[in-house]
């Protein structure tokens, strides 16, 4: 069972129909737009037949829909608006980060929680905090997300199938995110082999603008990619992948740094995070990394997690 917070959004209804799509799990869709999440459930059960899914979907503003839930994705939260950043969602984002908590471990408190709220890794530790979950269960998307839009750009520059690409972006979920090139690889080749160094350097700078540029092309925030993302995550829970993918997490040493949630390499299965990854870097993608988690405390400082 997987309940969706703020299902009723662009976000988190591409959550729910991807993984009732995938008859991963029966979805509930929880929202304080009470009508619309739950037709929005409707919606996406009446598509179900179509997929030949037998996945249950219901929706509503009642938190005790969701009770005994495996994964909670919280996606709740207002979107960013063309011009503002995601520090500047903070004050808001964590009032309703409060609140969505209280109530799923009131209801759900096995569960494991993926965070999606900007600004994400912020969310994420307040979410950790306010919980009082241990770290494996209490995990951020953005890494996922962000690693498909590097791949995606890839994979476009090199015209070769996003199958043969495979991409690594660490630290925190905003402008001063690390893609890492020597790590991003076509069938094994890395990209350093492949592409002049001003493409990389053009492929990581449109990377680390992803979600400003899509922004400002539709005037709110994604939702496909990240929703996807999501589920992603989702279904390597599930299903106890053992699935390697960069996440938000949170540190306790790791990469020298302690205390807070930063995008690195996890390994996802049944049990949330079950390893951190640790790469060897370079000085430079080091002295990135500590910038990025830099921006990350600032944050996360602010609200007192």
């Amino acid at each position: 069972k997987v309940t969706v917070v703020g299902g009723a959004g662009n976000v988190g209804a591409t959550v729910a129909r991807s993984i009732a799509n995938r008859e991963l799990a029966d979805v509930v869709i929880i929202d304080i737009a009470d009508s619309k999440a739950q037709g929005i459930a409707l919606d996406i059960l009446q598509a179900c037949p179509v997929e030949g899914s037998d996945t249950r979907l219901v929706g509503g503003s009642d938190y005790a829909l969701s009770a005994g839930s495996d994964v909670v994705v919280i996606t709740s939260g207002v979107p960013r608006k063309p011009g503002m950043s995601r520090d500047d969602l903070l004050a808001v984002n964590y009032k309703i980060m409060q609140d969505v908590t209280a109530n799923v471990m009131k209801y759900s408190p096995d569960a494991i929680i993926i965070v999606v709220a900007n600004p994400l890794d912020a969310m994420a530790q307040a979410v950790h905090k306010l919980s009082g979950l241990p770290r494996e269960r209490v995990i951020g998307m953005a890494g996922v997300l962000d690693s498909a839009r590097m791949r995606a750009f890839i994979a476009t520059e090199l015209n070769v199938s996003v199958e043969n690409v495979h991409a690594f972006v660490l630290g925190g979920h905003g402008d001063t995110m690390v893609p890492l090139p020597r790590y991003s690889t076509v069938a094994g080749i890395p990209i350093t082999e492949l592409l002049p160094a001003e493409r990389i350097a053009a492929i990581c700078e449109r990377t680390a603008n992803g979600g400003a540029e899509i922004t400002k092309l539709v005037g709110t925030s994604a939702w496909y990619a990240p929703g996807q993302s999501s589920a992603r995550m989702v279904e390597a829970i599930l299903k106890d992948k053992k699935l390697i993918e960069p996440c938000s997490v949170y540190l306790q040493g790791e990469y020298g740094v302690s205390g807070q949630f930063l995008g690195v390499p996890v390994k996802l299965g049944a049990r949330g995070v079950e390893q951190v990854i640790e790469i060897t870097l370079t000085p430079d993608e080091k002295a990135a990394l500590d910038k990025s988690a830099a921006a990350v405390k600032e944050l996360t400082t602010v609200i007192g997690v």
